[in-house]
């Protein structure tokens, strides 16, 4: 007999943001395994669902046969904690998390409240929890989630070429960030710390959606025209896969000052390509970017970024010893395959489990 799984993924499937790329190649590894897979979606507005999005995810979970496996991801599955009581005895529920929602940039004290509870009810249905990071297991653990019923399953990476560099021209850098512009990504404080190395000869390309947080993305180019850095940094918004590969490729140094990250799959893509990393030790990223290869900053702290950047910016040696840093820890990275075979480990055991 097959092996089935429905997958539960609100917004659009198709987007070019970590979340979405990894439940993608997890469905095609899943399916070259074998496993009949159906891709669900509940809605669009998650975390915040309205009444449509409520009816859509109980007319679509109401209709799936007893006993079907779901691997609900969890920007949707934290907000349907009702759904996932309703339906816990006669569905295997798995969680797919990402990062926890309470841990979004910009929630007021009362929105965190609501999804840590929320999303600690929700789990509690779960007969299985997939998290990418360790650092999002030790997350859910501190919330409540046993962690036997919790599965480490990071992204894989591809083989990539190396980064060649000098895509800013003769005797300047060019910076590379891959991240939607939302507050979490922080490219805000970015723009802040760039403002004081003008003096410096650099370009910036970010590569990511802007429309996902209009709000957001107005605000810091707006901040980046008042710092005068306007003309420096290039908003390419979200590109497909053959110019973003572009863009590692002309690149010296990667930037991702992130808030929280439940893995940082731009920054395992940077080592990839063995490109020398600047990003904060916030979440998932202290196990992700090794000493070797990288400089971490705290997180949301533009005086410490800038001296970073300075740091790498003006020792050409610095920048040579992390990119061959960076190219050792590729060797080291978990490959797509390798992250297939996990996670149907993890449905099975999931599959086996009873009722939570």
């Amino acid at each position: 007999m097959a092996r089935a799984c429905v997958f539960l993924v609100p917004g659009d499937w198709n987007s070019r943001t970590g979340g979405y790329l990894y439940d993608r190649r997890i469905v095609s590894e899943l399916r070259a395994r074998g496993w009949q897979v159906e891709v669900l979606s509940p809605g669009d507005g998650y975390p915040f669902p309205d009444a449509d999005d409520l009816a859509r995810a109980a007319e679509v979970v109401g209709a799936l046969p007893d006993g079907t496996c779901v691997v609900a991801d969890g920007l949707g599955f934290g907000a349907l904690p009702d759904l996932a009581e309703r339906h816990a005895q006669r569905l295997c529920w798995v969680a797919l998390v990402h990062h926890p929602l309470a841990l979004e940039t910009g929630l007021t004290p009362a929105q965190q409240r609501q999804f840590v509870d929320s999303e600690r009810r929700a789990l509690a249905c779960a007969r299985g929890v997939v998290v990418t990071s360790p650092s999002t297991g030790r997350a859910l653990a501190a919330d409540g989630v046993p962690p036997a019923r919790t599965c480490v399953v990071e992204p894989g990476t591809e083989a990539a070429a190396w980064a060649t560099g000098g895509g800013a021209g003769a005797g300047a850098l060019s910076l590379l960030c891959v991240a939607t512009v939302t507050p979490r990504k922080g490219h805000g404080v970015l723009v802040q710390a760039l403002a004081d190395l003008r003096d410096r000869p650099w370009v910036l390309h970010c590569a990511g959606s802007r429309s996902r947080d209009p709000a957001e993305a107005a605000r810091v180019e707006a901040l980046a025209a008042r710092s005068g850095l306007g003309e420096r940094i290039r908003w390419h918004g979200e590109v497909e896969a053959p110019q973003l590969e572009a863009l590692y490729a002309q690149a010296d140094l990667f930037v991702l000052p992130s808030l929280h990250e439940g893995y940082g799959m731009a920054l395992t893509e940077a080592l990839a390509h063995g490109l020398p990393v600047v990003s904060t030790a916030a979440g998932a990223i202290v196990d992700t970017v090794p000493p070797e290869a990288g400089v971490l900053v705290s997180p949301n702290d533009a005086h410490a970024l800038r001296e970073a950047l300075r740091r790498v910016m003006d020792e050409p040696s610095r920048r040579a010893a992390l990119a061959a840093g960076a190219r050792r820890a590729a060797g080291r990275l978990p490959r797509w395959a390798d992250a297939g075979r996990r996670f149907e480990q993890a449905l099975l055991q999931a599959m086996d489990a009873g009722p939570p």
